[in-house]
């Protein structure tokens, strides 16, 4: 740990001072005739010497005693120097299962751009929020959408503020910190109405398809969701579905919700009735159970692997032939929400779509219904009565006919005598 004294002197620069005589002045009266910078200095555990100077006083005493408070905490000691290299296959190892796949995937590609611009060997204490933003206009320019750019920025972020945790960065110097965001438009969320949805079952290939369109679109569940959902996770007795925590044991693979916590949601009669015994999985396919299992059984299965291949590409198929859409399977999901919002709380709606934050539902998962424009219409049109109807003298062709107001005429203008 480092020494627990942390000191503030003056650093004097600049020729010293003389007097009349032409002699040097003493060091006592050098803070008047000589000029200076206020220095805080520390010693690291590895026997060197640390400062920073600055102007004022009262700077490097704030700075000082935030230092010092470090200093008792062992954290006042200088960051390590790791190069970005260093970092990403540090990551890469450290977060394997503690974030999803997708996640941590997200991250490593979003530095591997980063240090594809500024370089590999780069320590990851000397990127500057300038080579950030220089890296978001380079992206720009290579044709991704602003919010695309927005949300590698926020990884980035991310990524600098665990670097901080590590020891990696001092604290308070997130490069990505003071960069801001670009503005982005928010654009409308999809809304699959319930015709639609009724067309999309329609011509959904077979009886496991039209289950799981029905479950996708009035549980809320997302897709990996729906896909980890076991038959021992229904109760049909009481028509609920439960999202829990899955331990790995025989065919079942290990699996956390992103929430991390358990949920109940109902379950419509369709839903109960569409659901048939397949195997251990509530949808897959016999010719797919039978792979996972030789899979399972000889050791090759891999734990990242998707339980049901090509569900995206099956599901725009099925809105293709269907002639609605286009839809994405989350759009299910958020269209479910958008249904419960309009008939229960929205704490209540909050708690079923598995949101740890009221802001996500509101700000990303409400859509406006058609039927909630025209209700909108019908209110407005209550509210102003009967303005605008043909009693009114205001209606422009009627205008012309109404009485016309009269003013007294005025005095000729008299010039003066």
């Amino acid at each position: 740990m480092a020494t627990t004294k942390v000191g503030i002197y003056r650093s004097y620069y600049g020729p010293v001072p003389t007097d009349a005589s032409g002699h040097p002045l003493p060091k006592s009266e050098w803070p008047k005739k000589r000029l200076f910078s206020w220095v805080v200095r520390w010693f690291g555990n590895d026997g060197n010497r640390y400062s920073k100077s600055f102007n004022g006083r009262k700077e490097a005493e704030r700075f000082a005693e935030n230092t010092q408070q470090e200093v008792r905490q062992g954290k006042g000691d200088a960051p390590t120097p790791v190069s970005l290299k260093a970092f990403y296959d540090e990551h890469k190892q450290l977060m394997k299962g503690s974030v999803a796949r997708k996640t941590l995937h997200m991250q490593l590609a979003t530095l591997k751009l980063l240090a594809g611009s500024i370089g590999w060997e780069r320590s990851i204490h000397r990127v500057l929020a300038k080579e950030i933003e220089q890296f978001r206009s380079q992206r720009i320019g290579a044709g991704i959408m602003p919010a695309s750019a927005n949300r590698e920025v926020k990884t980035l972020r991310r990524l600098f503020n665990l670097a901080i945790f590590r020891g990696y960065l001092a604290k308070g110097a997130n490069p990505c910190s003071g960069v801001p965001l670009l503005k982005v438009g928010r654009k409308r969320p999809p809304y699959c109405p319930p015709k639609d949805f009724v067309t999309l079952v329609g011509r959904a290939p077979d009886a496991m398809w039209r289950a799981l369109l029905v479950v996708l679109y009035t549980t809320g569940l997302r897709l990996r969701e729906a896909l980890n959902l076991t038959w021992a996770d229904i109760d049909f007795a009481s028509g609920q579905v439960h999202m829990t925590r899955k331990a790995a044991e025989e065919f079942v693979q290990a699996w956390t919700p992103k929430d991390h916590e358990m949920r109940s949601i109902p379950l419509p009669r369709q839903a109960i009735d569409l659901l048939t015994r397949w195997q251990t999985y509530a949808f897959m396919d016999h010719g797919r159970w039978e792979y996972y299992c030789q899979q399972v059984q000889g050791g090759f299965w891999q734990t990242d692997r998707d339980l049901m291949n090509n569900a995206l590409r099956r599901f725009k198929t099925i809105c293709r032939q269907a002639g609605v859409g286009p839809y994405t399977i989350h759009d299910l999901r958020r269209s479910c929400i958008t249904n419960w919002a309009t008939e229960l709380p929205i704490h209540v709606v909050q708690q079923l779509a598995g949101h740890s934050d009221i802001k996500t539902t509101q700000q990303f998962y409400l859509s406006v219904r058609p039927e909630d424009i025209d209700k909108a219409q019908q209110i407005q049109q209550i509210l102003v009565g009967t303005v605008g109807s043909a009693d009114d003298p205001t209606d422009q062709k009627l205008t012309n006919l109404g009485r016309k107001r009269e003013f007294p005429k005025r005095k000729a203008f008299e010039p003066l005598p």
